[in-house]
């Protein structure tokens, strides 16, 4: 193996696991790093013969990051070019580069309000979509959404298809305005465009950066025979895969996450897999696809004096099931910010779950969230905050009420109302 070829495959590891940091910001995004050597062909077609001069000291060097984000504004501002917000038909109301929102005419007096918020990864993860009504034919519409996943400007062919959808159900006329979204996108000003040395400078120092960076080494096997301590096998198992799952994508230049919120996640893990509370059956944990940022939580004991408790029990009688199902997702600068946290199933009534499966609870926005929770004790206190909300499953509710974008509208509603006019905190006798 050459020096260069050498130097290559250990960047592929530690550059694109704790680049972000670094380089002060967090994000998904940070981690689309290609790094290969110099004259070896790229195949991103963002690339163009007149990227910036490699740094020095690392051949072959691309950061795909800024062409990312430069790539989704372009988008943003060609969407808002065409749909102003008097055009006749579809409207763009405001846009940031983590969140759209719009407004399609139907009549002159009804508007339909659409929100997308847009993933750190894009267009690796599509946008998110989501509308301010219960009618199942818009859910259908923007389900079908799903189906765009491939092409050069993602958001402006979903867009596409949306409005397109929409003219159909309303039965109105095609707008001819939406042919353009099909167009290239028109080249940014020259004033937007950064120069070589400005690259080279802002790539130099943040290379200057990373010769501090230390690679955290395995411990010894020796060594971690008290960290596991308490842990059975199968959860053994599954903290050793978790490992050689980021062994290998560190080496794939695949990584997601960062190394502060995946070191903080795998010892929340074993923190859990040690506990009582989980090996008696309180609640169960199980990583989604095996990622280390998506949990199912799985609430299978409540208050027996309960109502909900009651309920529970029925559940399993007609549906063969016996526990509250709950979604776990971390961002990468987790344990700063909390996980967003909702009810997949049942669809339940009270216990301050809002729309969309929800949760109204102050410990679970950036406001009343601390990084020294444990994950532990969250699961514990939304066990006790629905018992205590008097939670009631709705036997016979549509399920599909329950979405992750309805989720997230409410929550984003919740904290604005709560910011605005603070948390309401109950007499200690209330508990």
């Amino acid at each position: 193996m050459s020096e260069d070829t050498e130097q290559f495959h250990q960047l592929s590891g530690w550059l694109a696991s704790d680049y972000p940091a670094c380089c002060g910001g967090s994000g998904v995004a940070w981690l689309h790093v290609v790094v290969s050597p110099v004259g070896a062909p790229t195949t991103r077609s963002q690339y163009t013969p007149t990227s910036p001069p490699l740094p020095r000291g690392l051949p072959g060097l691309r950061c795909e990051w800024k062409m990312s984000v430069s790539g989704l504004k372009a988008e943003l501002k060609f969407l808002e070019s065409i749909f102003d917000p008097n055009h006749e038909r579809f409207r763009i109301i405001d846009w940031k580069p983590d969140e759209l929102s719009c407004q399609f005419n139907v009549t002159g007096e009804k508007l339909l309000i659409i929100h997308c918020n847009i993933t750190e990864s894009y267009p690796s993860t599509p946008p998110i979509w989501f509308v301010d009504s219960d009618d199942p034919s818009l859910t259908e519409v923007l389900e079908r959404l799903e189906d765009v996943r491939k092409g050069t400007s993602l958001l402006l062919q979903q867009l596409k298809r949306l409005i397109c959808d929409l003219c159909r159900l309303y039965n109105l006329p095609q707008h001819p305005d939406v042919e353009m979204l099909d167009q290239p996108l028109p080249h940014g000003p020259a004033d937007e465009v950064t120069s070589e040395e400005e690259e080279e400078e802002e790539m130099g120092e943040d290379i200057e950066d990373l010769d501090h960076y230390e690679m955290k080494e395995e411990e010894p096997v020796h060594g971690k025979k008290s960290e596991d301590d308490g842990i059975e096998k199968e959860n053994l198992a599954i903290l050793e895969k978790i490992r050689k799952n980021q062994r290998q994508d560190h080496l794939n230049g695949a990584v997601s996450g960062s190394v502060q919120a995946s070191d903080r996640l795998m010892k929340e893990l074993r923190e859990i897999y040690r506990s009582q509370s989980y090996k008696t059956g309180i609640y169960s944990v199980e990583l989604v696809n095996d990622s280390l940022y998506e949990w199912h939580v799985k609430i299978r004991t409540v208050d027996p004096d309960s109502p909900l408790h009651s309920d529970l029990q029925v559940l399993k009688e007609k549906e063969g099931v016996d526990y509250i199902l709950l979604s776990f997702s971390y961002k990468d600068n987790f344990p700063f910010d909390p996980p967003f946290v909702r009810v997949v199933s049942p669809v339940l009534a009270g216990g301050y779950v809002l729309g969309g499966g929800a949760l109204c609870m102050e410990l679970l926005t950036k406001q009343g969230w601390s990084s020294a929770y444990s994950i532990e004790s969250v699961i514990m206190q939304i066990n006790a905050t629905l018992v205590k909300g008097k939670a009631r499953v709705q036997f016979g509710a549509n399920k599909n009420q329950y979405s992750l974008a309805r989720a997230q509208q409410s929550y984003k509603s919740l904290v604005q109302i709560h910011e605005k006019n603070g948390w309401y905190t109950p007499p200690k006798e209330d508990g």
